[in-house]
């Protein structure tokens, strides 16, 4: 149904190293892209109780349930697996590949790293972007506005199987989000774990304030860190780095704070409808982090982290994101409004002046739907978005 942009990545990547880590938020569809890209892969699924009993007590029989390669979803649920795979490839079976597909990346990475190191390469998928979103036209047409699309969210299967979204996300936080993370660490209160979530959609586009977190949840300003860690290592959120180049100016050296997707952000925040986003105070941030997400899946879908940051100074002149890359930087603006008019631009030219950059290396994305060059400045609109 959609076209995912990781493909032509994963599929080079599966041919180069023995063993390959997808790994990325739950449902956003790596099983079905790698059962659909490696048809012939033996497809074993450890949170099946039985499968994980059978790969507990004999994990080298497991490995040689097929002579075919293998696609092993959440390994880390039998962490023995691992020792064993790497003697597999490394004596045992040297042209047999291993896909190895998890949510849980701090788990999954720390096996990995322990057992594999040298031996796995790790992409990320994280929910469509919405290049990926238009490769089902039909589907995509069926949005009747930019804030229909940030309402609804980018996870593929409430899409492909015409789920009400409501219903989806709030299942979704319930059943995945809450139980993956308790299985990760203890948290007795699950109120205070459900009011977290809900602070720190709050802060979504904002400098991070954990003490305020801690303080209005009623934990402890650790357990709030760890609960922030969890929750990024989970693909659910994270933290936004500030450019540090001094520019001989004093810089905010604190994160921001953003979700991955803007539905889940709406649900926490009770948003319950398209136009209720659009006249919501959060519709700026929302878009904001929009815009970001599909920066940084981009960044993943190449098999690269994301070089990305924001800057802001002491007086609070602040440019929304600048990508540094080979030691030259772009600096972007992001706007919600759909009108443009000078006033707009105003930090980026403060910026450009300041980081002695010419107005071609910054760029403008608003939310309307005309592309064109102001004083060598890119006004481009949210769907033709360029790096």
């Amino acid at each position: 149904m959609f076209k995912r942009q990781l493909q032509e990545k994963l599929i080079k990547t599966v041919n180069s190293f023995p063993v390959t880590a997808l790994i990325g938020p739950r449902q956003t569809g790596k099983t079905t892209l790698l059962k659909e890209l490696f048809p012939d892969f033996f497809y074993f699924n450890l949170e099946s109780p039985e499968n994980r009993l059978q790969a507990k007590q004999d994990p080298k029989a497991t490995l040689r349930l097929n002579s075919s390669n293998m696609i092993i979803d959440e390994p880390q649920y039998v962490p023995e697996l691992f020792s064993y795979i790497q003697d597999m490839v490394d004596n045992e079976s040297p042209t047999k590949k291993f896909i190895l597909s998890g949510s849980q990346n701090l788990l999954l990475s720390e096996k990995i790293n322990q057992s594999l190191a040298g031996r796995a390469a790790f992409l990320e998928l994280l929910p469509l972007t919405v290049n990926e979103l238009k490769t089902d036209p039909t589907l995509y047409q069926d949005q009747s506005s930019l804030w229909q699309l940030l309402w609804q969210g980018f996870y593929p299967r409430p899409y492909k199987e015409d789920l009400d979204f409501t219903t989806w996300y709030s299942s979704y936080i319930r059943t995945y989000l809450e139980r993956d993370v308790r299985q990760l660490i203890n948290i007795t209160d699950l109120n205070q774990f459900q009011l977290f979530l809900k602070l720190c959609a709050g802060q979504h586009g904002q400098l991070l304030n954990l003490n305020n977190l801690a303080q209005v949840t009623g934990i402890s300003q650790q357990t709030a860190t760890r609960w922030l860690s969890l929750l990024e290592a989970s693909y659910i959120l994270f933290r936004l780095a500030p450019y540090y180049r001094n520019f001989k100016k004093r810089l905010v050296k604190t994160p921001k704070l953003y979700f991955y997707d803007s539905a889940i952000v709406c649900y926490l925040l009770g948003i319950d409808s398209a136009e209720h986003l659009k006249l919501h105070s959060s519709r700026g941030a929302i878009f904001e982090g929009f815009v970001i997400s599909e920066i940084i899946k981009r960044f993943f879908n190449q098999g690269k982290r994301a070089p990305i940051y924001f800057w802001r100074d002491h007086l609070g002149i602040e440019v929304d994101l600048v990508i540094e890359q080979e030691g030259k930087i772009m600096a972007y603006e992001i706007k919600s409004s759909q009108t443009y008019v000078n006033s707009l631009t105003d930090s980026l030219k403060k910026f450009a002046k300041i980081a002695d950059l010419d107005f071609n290396a910054t760029k403008l994305i608003y939310a309307g739907e005309k592309k064109f060059s102001d004083q060598n400045m890119m006004i481009i609109p949210w769907e033709e978005l360029e790096l």
